[in-house]
């Protein structure tokens, strides 16, 4: 426990804990000693207190209050609580972590790299770049047999500097041998089935990938290395939001396995692409993101139609198989039917439009309605809700239906194609996509200048004191609500305003809202009308000098600018009064954003610790470690949201009836 070590000097050196119980026990006998000659009163309560002082030190060397022990050289001991303690742990190392951090919470391992991420579309969402300045370190062990001791062979020719080589070469005695230019031929000569290689991470051996914080079974997966130039971790775009993964500098890492059964386990169980519905609303977690989504609405919109040069030429970059050869031009819904499963059939009406059922007996302007019949797209467009991660309806009934190889085809051949549509259309976006014309800037003009006098008339109300209290509310507080409901009003207006004037298709900053690939009506709005109120702590902005909130206003204003309300929009721009408020609740924004991320993990954290012994037993009730029964069953239906739908229990009857209607 507490062991001697020897100093390069010859001298030996003893642990904290020991100088501390032989201070503890040298001041014991002094104690006694003099208690037993009657020494005076005032030299045994001295004794005494340096006894209790010791004794505390050797708990805990930081107790407030307490003088901490150092040794002659004038550093401070490692004591019990600082080894248990996160910051510094076992030894006087600043690398060097307590057990709980460095030894239970988590450690370190072998085995393992990290790097900056970056993206790559051209990668199988199963597979991650791996970098060959990595792949040269990091090794996995192959035992040598007669099958594969010829390869064995070339890999520790190769050598520890030339991919794929081989850095160490194990003995059936345990010895381990490194591998350098001088001993290859000895090594070569010797090698016999028995030995074991550890040769150099190649294309196809399994990894686990992990992004922290893992907060949950999405963040840990394993993927299949693909050995790449430059020094970055690649990985498919449509991963990134189970790792909430972006590439603004996040790192991740990888642990390359060990053991064949690990390896086993993981590709079994562990694989990205058996991880694309999750376990918390059951729905595709993996989908397609920002220009793959884009992409496809491009292709798949009202009067897209592309000839069938460029129609092969989209085909062959996006790597699907070509079609024979027709002598017209193909529609973009042809194009994309070309990646359907053969007999998938399904209607849904697409996010592109989110009015009511009305608009598909009409005919639907967005063109949002999606109808498949036997793999062909007969109508409607392809936006996030068709195959975009989080709600995929599309995605989600392949993966259900088809299976997780057909899913991952299909994504991967999606991403693809979208990829390769906007490399031949282009897409992009300016300011000008944000102009409203001069009509629809006076009509929102009119509407919150009308507000505005809605808001000085209750103002003028409360003052004269004519707004009575509701219920169990003050007038103060029926005033303040009033007031926010009528801003938030005219914000809406005003963005309605803006967005009749701007189409879906000739204004592609308003289509990427509407598609829903970024940006929501709410920041449309704020971008071309009205930003509206700001506010701190959910309420409007009080707070600031005596009884006003800027000195540019009266004392004991209740206006609406005067308590924070922005009536320009990011486009016009901010005067520096709006701006000041905005600064205001955007810092509020901010501190609530990082309490709110402390508390939540803290939560989860002690939910789980309370939770974590639970288990489902195979009459699907619910049991603790002492046999306990917690729920009769399982989530009160039996279904896990795993293999549930979107929330839904899913019909095992007309499953099969499905299955063996598909099934020759």
């Amino acid at each position: 426990m507490r062991p001697s070590i020897t100093l390069k000097n010859g001298e030996r050196s003893e642990d904290d804990l020991t100088h501390k119980l032989v201070d503890i026990l040298r001041i014991n006998q002094r104690l006694k000693e003099n208690m037993e000659a009657g020494a005076p009163q005032l030299i045994v309560e001295d004794l005494w207190e340096l006894l209790q002082y010791h004794v505390t030190t050797y708990f805990d060397n930081e107790a407030s209050g307490v003088t901490p022990a150092r040794q002659r050289s004038g550093r401070q001991l490692l004591t019990l609580m600082q080894r248990l303690k996160s910051k510094k742990g076992m030894f006087s190392s600043e690398l060097s972590k307590g057990r709980f951090r460095g030894n239970l919470s988590g450690k370190r391992v072998n085995f393992s790299a990290r790097t900056v991420i970056s993206p790559d579309p051209n990668i199988s969402i199963n597979e991650v770049g791996v970098p060959e300045i990595i792949a040269r370190e990091v090794t996995v062990p192959v035992y040598v047999t007669e099958w594969n001791i010829d390869r064995m062979r070339e890999y520790i020719e190769n050598g520890p500097d030339v991919h794929p080589g081989a850095n160490y070469v194990i003995r059936p005695d345990g010895r381990r041998i490194r591998i350098s230019s001088k001993n290859t031929e000895t090594v070569i000569e010797n090698l016999k089935p028995g030995y074991v290689v550890e040769r150099h991470l190649k294309d196809g051996d399994i990894v686990l990938f992990n992004r922290q914080p893992s907060l949950h079974r999405m963040s840990l997966m394993a993927h299949r290395a693909r050995v790449l130039p430059y020094k970055t971790f690649r990985l498919n775009l449509c991963v990134c939001p189970p790792y909430n993964a972006d590439f603004d500098g996040d790192e991740m890492n990888i642990h390359v396995l060990q053991t064949e059964e690990s390896r086993a386990e993981a590709k079994t169980l562990m694989l990205v692409q058996e991880h694309m519905i999750s376990p918390r609303f059951g729905g595709p977690i993996i989908g397609s993101i920002n220009d793959q989504i884009s992409g496809l609405y491009l292709l798949t919109r009202k009067f897209a139609e592309f000839e069938e040069e460029e129609v092969f030429q989209l085909l062959r970059s996006a790597g699907i198989s070509l079609p024979s050869r027709r002598g017209t031009k193909w529609s973009g819904k042809e194009i994309f039917s070309l990646i359907l499963p053969d007999d998938l059939s399904m209607t849904y009406r697409a996010d592109v439009c989110r009015r009511c059922q009305e608009c598909i007996e009409d005919g639907c302007e967005y063109d949002a309605y999606v109808v498949i019949e036997n793999g062909r797209l007969e109508s409607g467009v392809i936006d996030k809700k068709t195959c975009g991660a989080f709600s995929g309806r599309l995605l989600g009934h392949i993966i259900r239906e088809y299976g997780t190889d057909e899913a991952r085809e299909f994504l991967e051949s999606a991403s693809r194609l979208a990829i390769a549509v906007l490399m031949r259309t282009g897409f992009t976006t300016s300011i000008m996509d944000f102009d409203v014309p001069e009509e629809a800037r006076q009509m929102i003009d009119s509407v919150l200048g009308m507000v505005m006098d809605r808001v000085e008339g209750l103002t003028e109300d409360k003052e004269d004191g004519r707004v009575e209290p509701v219920q169990v509310m003050s007038s103060e507080k029926n005033f303040e609500i009033t007031i926010m409901k009528v801003l938030a009003g005219a914000r809406e207006r005003g963005g309605e305003i803006a967005r009749k004037y701007l189409g879906v298709d000739g204004n592609q900053g308003y289509m990427i809202t509407r598609t829903g690939l970024k940006c929501s009506l709410l920041n449309f709005t704020q971008i071309t009308a009205c930003l509206g109120q700001q506010s701190v702590r959910g309420e409007r902005i009080s707070r600031g000098y005596d009884n006003r909130t800027l000195p540019h206003f009266r004392k004991g204003e209740l206006g609406a600018k005067s308590r924070g309300f922005v009536q320009s929009s990011y486009r016009e721009g901010l005067d520096p009064i709006e701006f000041f408020f905005h600064a205001m609740g955007g810092r509020d924004a901010l501190v609530d954003t990082a309490v709110r991320t402390a508390q939540s993990g803290y939560m989860q954290r002690r939910l789980i610790n309370a939770l974590q012994d639970l288990t489902v037993d195979e009459d699907g009730r619910v049991r603790d470690s002492c046999g306990n029964v917690i729920q009769i069953l399982y989530g009160e239906d039996g279904v896990s949201p795993w293999r549930g739908k979107n929330g839904e229990i899913v019909d095992l009857e007309q499953l099969v009836y499905e299955i063996r209607r598909k099934s020759p």
